[in-house]
């Protein structure tokens, strides 16, 4: 893909991450004003952020002030120089941005999850030069992502980027959604021209998490964040509980450490290089064993068929897992990556000697239906 990095996107962005912050929503031109007017110069962000259109859970709540708004945001970027982006989940709201000079626009979580929205926008977009922002869906779902992506992209979009803003738990959590770092490290692996920021706001769903998520975005070399900030966020109208206040978003700021994606020191990449040997050597060896362990598996399968044997032995699985978590306790490894491990490899097990056994009782049976004359 011919896609431009977000940090290409307008003069003044600069080479650092790019940093998007505001409410959650527009609820009044009071209110979007005091919260553009909160950042100093020192860290005022690339670009202004606020729901204009908000798709609720329920009827009969706060469902943003609509087309109105985007006249308030008009007024904060002539004033204050910012950029602005607010959300779109239709055509209809597609043309009200581009008539109002919106400067970018972004796809939630909700509009992805369905790709009849996003073919729609992304008709509506044809011929158009304006950035987008395409969250993730609802569900950890990288196909899904991806192909949201695809059809803004082949619309003929090509200033696109992604957020990762987390994903709808199943299970209650210490966050408002999973984050699964690994499904936006998959993006990235798969589509590596592509821009992605973080949401932590949307992540966290507590203003008190939101620092730590956006040091561990930047600490993974994300190309910026997505926060919600509010000038009094106790009285937002919208997920008042995980938005900043301007204050606590500029002292997030100060303390933001930015890692460097490419160290420069000559000492430093040998000695890197070095331990990266070492790790493929180690690799190359793990490889190796789990093969090894497989073609064990494959024997064992074999032996329980001609012995009439279940192939789910229960006191055994037991047996493994309690004694090799005690043996990965011992070593200092993490208990909860050692039980996905070793569930992972059960799962495998099961399946391979599963079909060994399949194809071992279908061998036998056709053997039996031949007659001796054939």
């Amino acid at each position: 893909m011919n896609i431009v990095h977000i940090q290409e996107w307008f003069s003044e962005f600069g080479s650092g991450p790019v940093m998007i912050a505001g409410p959650c929503s527009a609820e009044t031109e009071e209110q979007i004003q005091r919260t553009a007017c909160s950042f100093n110069d020192s860290c005022k962000p690339s670009l202004f952020r606020a729901g204009i259109w908000k798709p609720r859970t329920r009827p009969n709540t706060f469902s943003g002030v609509g087309t109105k708004g985007l006249q308030w945001m008009k007024k904060v970027k002539e004033q204050t120089g910012m950029r602005v982006t607010v959300e779109a989940a239709s055509p209809r709201h597609v043309e009200a941005c581009l008539k109002m000079d919106i400067d970018v626009i972004w796809l939630g979580a909700r509009t992805v999850s369905n790709p009849f929205s996003v073919q729609e926008i992304a008709e509506s977009l044809r011929g158009q030069d304006i950035p987008v922002l395409v969250k993730n869906p609802l569900n950890p779902d990288i196909d899904l992502w991806i192909g949201a992506i695809e059809r803004i992209y082949n619309a003929g979009i090509r200033k696109l980027a992604a957020v990762h803003r987390g994903f709808s738990p199943f299970e209650r959590t210490s966050y408002r959604n999973m984050p699964k770092w690994e499904i936006p490290i998959e993006l990235r692996r798969r589509i590596k021209e592509i821009s992605v920021l973080c949401d932590p706001s949307h992540i966290a769903g507590d203003s008190f998490l939101v620092p730590e998520l956006a040091q561990k975005a930047m600490d993974m070399n994300m190309d910026g964040l997505m926060v919600e900030v509010h000038y009094d966020p106790a009285s937002a109208l919208s997920d008042s509980n995980q938005q900043l206040s301007p204050a606590g978003y500029c002292e997030m700021m100060k303390n933001l450490v930015i890692r460097l994606s490419k160290p420069e020191d000559p000492g430093f990449l040998d000695y890197l290089e070095e331990l990266r040997n070492q790790i493929d050597s180690v690799d190359h060896q793990l490889i190796e064993l789990l093969a090894r362990r497989l073609e064990i598996i494959d024997l064992i399968g074999e032996y329980k068929f001609k012995n009439n044997v279940a192939v789910l032995q229960m006191d055994r699985w037991l047996e493994i897992l309690n004694t090799r978590l005690e043996q990965a306790g011992i070593s200092g490894i993490d208990r909860n990556f050692t039980e996905r491990y070793l569930k992972l490899m059960h799962q495998e097990s099961i399946r391979r000697q599963t079909v060994i056994m399949q194809k071992l009782k279908e061998k036998k049976n056709g053997s039996a239906d031949k007659s001796p004359d054939d």
